[in-house]
């Protein structure tokens, strides 16, 4: 049938060829309408495992908090951090065409309002504390907010340092910044005092320097990247308020915005994988045109090997895009697998067709003839391939069973390409008869002496199989998707730094409580798991402890409030009233100046300062006046309103919060956060663990990575025994001699083997994207060691020197390159996979021209006379010849 097939593809060369260039530019076209990545990994897991349900049920209840952009706001103060977050989330307001919804977790109007009453009662006393020990500094302040008031206060302080009710060493703080913010206004750089820093000794939380929006952008999923005009109007929006979107940083009147969220890092995803695409590719094919070159020796073998090839590469796009709608990070290596794979069916033809053309008499006659030498090995090979990738179909990895799907349509297209249009091209390009045979005499010494030693090749390989199993139980396996990507992008390395610290680690746990009612419960169980750092839900924001909270913020308001809002104010001061208190307050600071304490020469730098400051332009004393008094005027004003809140309840908190702890169904949210290093794979595996103990449907990074570790395990563990027991089936029916089928697995067997063991030495863990190899190159392996089976059942014994190695050699060269652009790719996760690849295939061919002629020993005198002619164990025209059998007969 093989035979007939090709013969009709030499007889009817145009016509195979005219239809395969109308399927191939059809298929362009369609690809070209259809193609779509989509990088969101949540994907990548079948929707019905019962982990990703609750993922599902989780998004469905808070569907704010998914398809998220997120802006990051460093600033090298509270106060600028808060002012380009606070104008930055008020811009993105203003395009409601672009931004479904913006979100201030950390800042607002309510916080402004009630942030004394979202404190502990012991924090909230130390704050009212040390609010009333300032007053003597806030009453002036709060009276003139000028540059004049602020020196009127250092002159005071000076006076309390030489009566001896103040110590110098408390001024040498403020003095300091003072001086250093009006040195920099002297020499004409940007300069700003922070008054939060100030009056906390310099000391800021993590989370009063980095604020956070969280964007829910409109996505463009007909684009490539969904998220790109959203990210380029916040990055645009962020640039005209003067936050610097490119790098660190640089001055305190330029905040720093990153962006990440699942919309960033998808569309960051998708940047990686295209990134270098085409040098990349641009080297694979260069490669692939010499080794074919190397192989076949003819310009026109070489050409429409190529055009078969990338022929049917185009028509597995189409077909891959028509059966799964878009492309994942898993499943675009298709392209790769296939170049590698279906190249091979191409080489070994053309490779037997230039060895069967130096023993017959036309060209015709030479592609039948090769059509009845590899047409049954050929075909074996393409049915373990397609059942090693259809392995993967009925797997929970859905990134993987797409890609089984894709690569196995994509091998029945290449062995039919293989033995219709391949043949057609040979029959139109009439390469020249070969004038030698296609040999390789230099290797004719091996396979004798592999047999003539065998016993000592079988116990070198007993033993170094042997002594490498310890290294199985020291396998890595590295369960942190993070590591999977590139850590240049922008949004990666913005989410791994936000996992340095633990306020703002993303690594947190989600909980559902059935209402509001059974939110104290539920929480105090989790607060009670010694993996639970802290527990963040409804109540922290309407907390039930408010009475005795305000009743001391009124206490203390009582006594402030007179003195944050005085009746009485002096007249706005005039450039003479500011050069005459720079004068008095230099003054001032120099009679306490005297000693070598750091606050006596503080005292002394800022008095110089002052001086200088006083003989300047009045331009400069104003552009000082602006630099020290803008966040005095902006503390004030928060002050006054964190001492006049409100009792919070569930009718006033503002829908937006509302809405982020308690869903429309009245279901509630409680948030977890770990304890120890949130990036360390062992804490949070713990983490998720005892959580779910409590909470059984919890959701969140860790659960995600933990319980998609044993999805992603078990669905390769599934399709690696799945394509083991088909191929074994396969060429069970196909071998018929349990012995030949368990020579073609076994050293097959041990190829994997040693590919774990290496993986320890060389230092590469396993990961949800490498471990794709494993039993991919099981089929791939299958295909080498079936070639070599039949060829020693039809009593070839020279095989290292016969023209199947030399096919087989520079096809593994060919899949070699294929898999080792992978290696070459700027995202980790496929650059790990080629790389698996590559080392799986090394062990693959060790095995296929060492182990297998050693495990198969000395080949068959002759086929078995007793055989029915068209028995498929040994095809009647399955003759590989000899280098001297060739000879004999030419």
């Amino acid at each position: 049938m093989i035979e007939r097939l090709v013969a009709f593809s030499v007889h009817r060369r145009w016509l195979v060829i005219t239809l395969v260039a109308i399927l191939t530019v059809g298929s362009a076209a369609l690809g070209a309408h259809l193609f779509r990545i989509n990088t969101d990994v949540e994907r990548l897991i079948d929707k019905d495992v019962p982990w990703r349900q609750d993922e599902i049920n989780y998004e469905k209840a808070f569907p704010q908090r998914t398809g998220t952009l997120v802006a990051v706001i460093d600033g090298k103060t509270p106060e600028v951090a808060e002012e380009a977050a606070a104008n930055l989330a008020k811009a993105l307001l203003d395009h409601p065409d672009q931004i479904e919804t913006v979100y201030r977790p950390d800042g607002g109007p309510f916080y402004d309002k009630n942030g004394f009453l979202l404190m502990s009662q012991e924090e909230l006393t130390k704050t009212m504390e040390q609010l009333v020990e300032q007053q003597g500094l806030l009453g002036p302040l709060a009276a003139d907010p000028t540059l004049r008031g602020v020196m009127r206060v250092l002159g005071l302080g000076a006076k309390g340092i030489k009566s001896g009710d103040a110590k110098i060493e408390d001024l040498d703080g403020p003095m300091t910044r003072i001086d250093e913010v009006l040195r920099k206004v002297l020499a004409g750089e940007p300069a700003r005092l922070s008054w939060q820093l100030l009056l906390s000794s310099g000391k800021a939380q993590s989370t009063e320097l980095r604020k956070f929006i969280m964007i829910q952008p409109k996505l463009d999923y007909a684009a490539l990247q969904p998220g790109a005009e959203a990210s380029a109007l916040v990055r645009g929006l962020a640039t005209k308020l003067t936050i610097n979107t490119l790098g660190g940083l640089d001055g305190v009147d330029n905040p720093r915005m990153r962006l990440t969220g699942p919309v960033a890092v998808a569309d960051d995803e998708f940047a990686t994988l295209s990134d270098d695409a085409l040098l990349n590719n641009g080297v694979t094919v260069a490669a692939i045109v010499l080794f074919l070159w190397l192989a076949l020796r003819s310009g026109p073998l070489v050409i429409a090997v190529i055009i078969t090839t990338f022929a049917g590469l185009i028509v597995t796009t189409a077909l891959g895009l028509l059966m799964v709608g878009e492309l994942n990070p898993i499943s675009v290596a298709f392209t790769a697998l296939f170049v590698g794979l279906g190249i091979d069916f191409g080489i070994q033809f053309a490779v037997r067709y230039r060895a069967d053309r130096f023993e017959q008499p036309d060209l015709p006659s030479a592609i039948r003839a090769a059509a009845r030498g590899v047409g049954w090995s050929l075909s074996l090979a393409a049915i373990s391939l397609l059942a090693g990738f259809f392995a993967f179909l009925p797997t929970a990895f859905r990134g993987v069973s797409e890609l089984g799907l894709i690569a196995g349509v994509g091998m029945i297209v290449a062995y039919v390409f293989a033995l219709t249009l391949l043949p057609a091209l040979i029959a139109v390009f009439k390469p020249k008869g070969e004038a030698k045979a296609v040999e390789t005499t230099w290797l004719s010494g091996v396979d004798p002496w592999i047999i003539e030693h065998r016993k000592l090749v079988l116990i070198v390989v007993g033993v170094i199989t042997v002594a490498g199993i310890p290294l199985l139980f020291k396998l890595p396996f590295d369960s942190n998707p993070m590591h999977l990507r590139s850590t240049k992008v922008e949004s990666i390395s913005t989410y791994l730094d936000l996992i340095k610290d633990p306020e703002t680690s993303p690594n947190l746990i989600d909980v559902i409580a059935p209402s509001v009612a059974a939110v104290p419960e539920l929480a105090a169980k989790l607060k009670a798991l010694p993996s639970v750092a802290k527990v963040i839900d409804i109540e922290t924001f309407v907390p039930p402890d408010q009475d005795q909270k305000l009743a001391t913020i009124a206490e203390t308001a009582e006594l402030l409030g007179p003195i944050l809002n005085p009746v009485r104010k002096p007249p706005p001061p005039t450039d003479a009233d500011t050069v005459k208190a720079l004068r008095e307050a230099a003054t001032a600071l120099k009679g306490v100046s005297t000693g070598n304490s750091a606050g006596a020469k503080a005292a002394g730098s800022l008095a110089g300062t002052l001086d200088s400051l006083a003989a300047a332009t009045p331009q400069v004393r104003e552009s000082a006046n602006v630099a020290v008094t803008t966040d005095l005027k902006t503390l004030l004003v928060r002050l006054r309103g964190l001492l006049a809140p409100q009792k919070v309840t569930l009718d006033n908190i503002p829908p937006k919060l509302k809405a982020e702890w308690i869903a429309s169904d009245g279901r509630a949210r409680i948030e977890v956060h770990p304890s120890g290093d949130a990036n360390d794979n062992v804490v949070l595996r713990r983490f998720a663990k005892e959580v779910q103990t409590v909470a059984p449907h919890a959701t969140g990074a860790p659960v995600a990575t933990t319980s998609s570790s044993y999805t992603i395990l078990g669905a390769f563990v599934q399709a690696a025994l799945t394509a083991l027991v088909a191929i074994f089936i396969i060429l069970s029916v196909a071998l018929r001699k349990p012995w030949d089928v368990a020579m073609t697995l076994g050293p097959l067997v041990l190829a994997t083997l040693w590919t774990l063991m290496a993986l320890h030495v060389v230092g590469m863990p396993l990961n949800f994207a490498n471990i794709i190899a494993l039993p991919l190159m099981l089929a791939v392996g299958v295909a080498f060691h079936i070639y070599y089976v039949i060829a020693w059942r039809a009593g070839v014994t020279d095989m290292l020197a016969s023209s199947l190695t030399r096919a087989i050699f520079f096809s593994a060269l060919t899949t070699g390159t294929a898999f080792g652009s992978l290696v070459l790719s700027s995202h980790p996760g496929t650059a790990s996979m080629g790389k698996l690849l590559a080392l799986s295939l090394f062990f693959t061919l060790v095995a296929a021209f060492f182990v297998v002629p050693a495990f198969l020993g000395p080949p068959p005198k002759q086929p078995d006379p007793k055989r029915p002619e068209g028995d498929a164990a040994v095809p009647p025209d399955l003759q590989v010849r000899r280098p001297a059998e060739a000879v004999a007969a030419k």
